[in-house]
């Protein structure tokens, strides 16, 4: 054999190293959260297994009933009755912004059924924000979690977007609404 078609076949055994070496990164980078096997307690005190919303895509809010963005729960529960079929959406009451959700959970569920006949699960109040924050918000807002972003809970009713498959596809602020083309878009 001579020696530069030696090195050729090197040279090729290289390149599909770093092919796969790239390829294998872009796969792996992409975390899953039903990979990490979190369990909620729901309002009501029963729990709920975050990948029981496997193989639909689940859109996380973190939710308050005494603020300026509370009618976007009637725009969450158009989108579970349009878009029940491919997606999921849970509710996460929380406190930490104005302290506009001073509720007990069970006040809590009471308000979203009498106003808005959710039907979607809202979980117990809990941490969005801080070193306290809830394990799943922990990974909603780490890239070094998540593999795809780093963000903030700036707001009530800032919106996490999950595919099928539980990777994150995008985050949206409290005044972008549920039933907006740049959330629809990817139903």
């Amino acid at each position: 054999m001579e020696v530069t078609e030696l090195i050729m076949r090197k040279f090729r055994y290289l390149i599909l190293i770093i092919l796969f070496g790239l390829f294998n990164n872009k796969v792996i980078s992409q975390n899953s959260i039903y990979d990490e096997n979190f369990v909620l307690e729901l309002a009501s005190g029963k729990e709920i297994k975050l990948n029981n919303f496997k193989n639909k895509k689940l859109l996380i809010v973190n939710v308050a009933s005494k603020c300026g963005f509370t009618r976007q729960y009637k725009e969450l529960q158009k989108l579970q009755n349009n878009y029940g079929d491919k997606l999921n959406i849970l509710a996460v009451p929380c406190n930490q912004f104005g302290f506009q959700e001073p509720g007990s959970d069970e006040e809590i569920i009471r308000f979203c059924k009498e106003n808005y006949d959710v039907s979607f699960p809202v979980t117990k109040k809990s941490k969005v924000v801080g070193k306290n924050k809830h394990e799943v918000y922990a990974w909603l807002t780490s890239k070094s979690l998540n593999g795809i972003s780093e963000s903030i809970v700036k707001w009530n009713f800032q919106k996490y977007l999950i595919d099928e498959n539980g990777v994150l596809i995008n985050f949206f602020n409290s005044n972008v609404s549920p039933t907006s083309d740049k959330i629809l878009k990817y139903l």
